[in-house]
């Protein structure tokens, strides 16, 4: 496990102390790993509408039917070693 020094404004240091008090976290580390879950929960959705909106500007709907879903099975089948 990686551990890291940090400085902190006594003022950024009270908010964090504040946080821990009111008892969602157990401690400073605690409290900092989830904010790293958090942004990196945030990345992954802003990666996703990213990719929606790519898809949704990538050309003229095409309807999805039983027989693309055979074609696109068919296709993937092929591609298996």
């Amino acid at each position: 496990m990686t551990q890291f020094n940090i400085s902190l404004p006594p003022a950024v240091e009270e908010y964090l102390h504040q946080q821990i008090s009111q008892g969602d976290y157990k401690n400073l580390e605690d409290y900092i790993y989830h904010l790293i879950l958090e942004d990196q929960k945030r990345n992954t959705q802003e990666k996703l509408e990213t990719m929606l909106v790519d898809g949704l500007d990538s050309g003229a709907p095409i309807p999805i039917t039983e027989e693309w879903w055979q074609q696109k099975r068919a296709e993937l089948v092929k591609k298996l070693p």
